[in-house]
């Protein structure tokens, strides 16, 4: 009875808890019916349909942008992608999921405002294919399952052996028929194991309490036995891994890298150098993004990195940075700004001209892509002062910056430039009018530094991989994301640790063809190959040790899960987002890791 009892409340808690989930599907769009912007249930949206979506409204069916300004979404669930894209009017890719003019059911809007045309619904859209998939996903019995039916089958024959011996040989001491048929179905009941099934029961049940209390939540009881005989882990990144949240890793000033303090780094940045000062001051100046007021002032006490942000996820992970040196808002009301030339994809780079506290003048300030600051700058500033920028500096600048990008992090480039006095109070700072950054700047920008940012992983993932791999477990990363992102968390959570083919190439200087591939212990596989790989090619590069999959569609994942499980691995797969589902379903023990809406903390897996 009591384990009856606790099945049912595991159970039922899963269901109800899953249950807060339902809001996620947009219940209200904006169409255009009879040429005016209406409301309407998202579930009446048909092909043809011109709808708008603004900041914070989520995607309510696939469309195709007709009109844009500024649109960008978060595709994170979908893509792996950590930072909201940007959308454009114009194709840009062949593949649906790259090309910039769609936007995707169930995708939020996080920036701007776009009209679309509606072009898939329902089952047809991005996201209901994928739920197909998975449903087509056939489920597997779990080992448990499968031991305990050979398990089963052992001992019934065993014991209709052992009844039918007895039968025989009874029939030769007494003819009476009944009584030896009698005595042979006692013989076979009796080799029956009649506790077995409360055995298992009870003691899966208590496993399954324990783990509630760590927040994991069981949906079946079968699956907290295969959790413990599983040989291969495939790991989704973005939220699994990492933190899904933007982080500042690297600063470059003064000619040197510098690495920022995170939850597996520590920071060796001198607060008192120049150079650093006036990155700082740009770092918290030339922004837009601000914390919530709402949110600050129901959580007060918040840690800055659980604070919610209005604005970009890239100046989210900057200004936290910020906040945690010096508080940044007493920062920005000192030196306000008196205009601001946003960032665009087209110049790639913000600018914004601010009252000076210091020196009481006007100070220009620009971020934005590295190429486009430095060509504008000419000067840059040291720890010894501002020195005329040469073209051994520019080369130092790259080299740093090649590094950055090769680890996958996303990099901003910062100048600064100090305005003279007969740019006064009386000086109207219009970006509207024509050639007014030229008139601000007059080829005279100094270089201030680079900030290089990254999803970092969750402190406590290098540990538990080791461990995983210490108890012969594999564990693959398998992601959306860019492979030169999803390589540079690889190695900082222990999943990749000796050299790739393609390192070993760039060590000698030669092309990756000529280096035999059993040289190298790890590997990684891009989305766009996994269709041309045969069987014997799965089964070379399943054979290594360290591997990792980027730019996988949500079909690439179910494919890797299904050949791994061919060649005998008991596999779990771990993930947070819709792009998972048909991976989760596939895999003898699917753990999904989720957040409550209601809450940021704690997290709660469900397997």
């Amino acid at each position: 009875i009591f384990t009856a009892l606790f099945t049912f409340f595991q159970e039922y808690s899963s269901e109800k808890t899953l249950e807060k989930f339902k809001n996620f599907l947009p219940p209200q769009a904006l169409a255009y019916r009879d040429g005016n912007l209406v409301e309407v249930e998202a579930s009446s949206l048909v092909v043809g349909d011109v709808i708008e979506v603004k900041l914070g409204d989520k995607i309510p069916a696939d469309i195709r942008i007709i009109e844009n300004r500024k649109l960008k979404v978060e595709m994170a669930s979908l893509t792996g992608e950590s930072e909201p894209l940007g959308r454009t009017v114009e194709c840009t890719d062949a593949n649906p999921l790259e090309t910039k003019n769609l936007a995707f059911f169930g995708t939020l809007a996080v920036e701007g405002t776009a009209k679309g045309i509606v072009v898939n619904t329902g089952d047809e859209t991005v996201f209901g294919r994928i739920a197909g998939l998975a449903a087509s996903s056939g489920s597997s019995q779990t080992t448990l399952q499968i031991e305990i039916h050979s398990f089963v089958v052992l001992i019934s024959v065993v014991a209709i052996s052992l009844g039918v011996i007895f039968f025989v040989f009874g029939l030769f001491r007494s003819p009476d028929i009944i009584q030896n048929i009698v005595r042979s179905i006692g013989i076979i009941v009796a080799n029956v194991p009649e506790g077995l099934l409360a055995t298992v029961t009870v003691s899966l049940t208590l496993t399954a309490k324990r783990m509630a209390k760590r927040n994991v939540l069981v949906k079946k009881l079968e699956s907290v036995e295969t959790l413990g005989s599983t040989t291969t882990i495939c790991s989704d990144k973005t939220g699994t891994l990492t933190q899904n949240r933007m982080t500042v890793l690297h600063l470059v000033y003064d000619g040197e890298m510098h690495t920022a303090k995170t939850s597996t780094t520590e920071s060796d940045i001198d607060p008192d150098n120049v150079a650093f000062k006036a990155l700082f001051y740009g770092a918290a100046n030339c922004a837009k993004a601000v914390f919530d007021a709402a949110d600050m002032e129901m959580n007060p006490e918040l840690p800055v990195d659980e604070r919610k942000v209005n604005g970009d996820a890239s100046e989210a992970g900057i200004l936290k940075f910020a906040e945690k040196l010096e508080p940044v808002m007493p920062i920005r009301r000192s030196n306000p700004q008196v205009s601001v030339v946003p960032f665009n994809s087209a110049n790639k780079f913000m600018v914004t001209v601010n009252k000076d506290e210091e020196s009481g003048r006007f100070r220009v300030l620009m971020k934005g892509a590295p190429e486009r600051v430095i060509s504008r700058c000419t000067r840059m500033l040291g720890s010894e002062g501002v020195v005329p920028m040469n073209a051994e500096d520019k080369e130092t600048i790259d080299a740093h910056l090649r590094v950055l990008m090769a680890n996958g992090e996303r990099v901003l480039g910062y100048a600064e430039r100090l305005l003279p006095e007969n740019f006064g109070p009386d000086y109207e700072f219009d970006s509207e009018r024509e050639n007014f950054l030229d008139e601000i700047m007059e080829g005279e920008l100094c270089f201030v530094g680079l900030v290089s940012l990254l999803d970092p992983p969750r402190e406590s993932v290098p540990y538990a991989v080791q461990t995983c791999q210490e108890a012969g477990i594999q564990v693959i990363m398998v992601t959306g994301d860019h492979p030169a992102t999803a390589k540079a968390i690889a190695k900082s959570v222990n999943i990749i640790k000796d050299q790739t083919v393609e390192d070993i190439a760039m060590e000698r200087g030669c092309s990756v063809d000529e280096v035999n591939e059993s040289e190298a212990k790890a590997v990684v596989v891009p989305g766009s190959a996994i269709k041309d790989l045969e069987e014997e090619d799965w089964n070379r590069i399943l054979a290594k040790e360290q591997i990792v999959f980027a730019r996988t569609s949500p079909q690439q994942k179910l494919i890797i899960v299904e050949n791994c499980q061919r060649l005998g691995k008991i596999v779990a797969v771990t993930g947070d987002g819709v792009n998972d589902s048909p991976a989760l379903k596939q895999a003898n023990i699917g753990v999904l890791l989720w957040v409550l809406p209601d809450q940021m903390f704690p997290k709660r897996l469900r397997v």
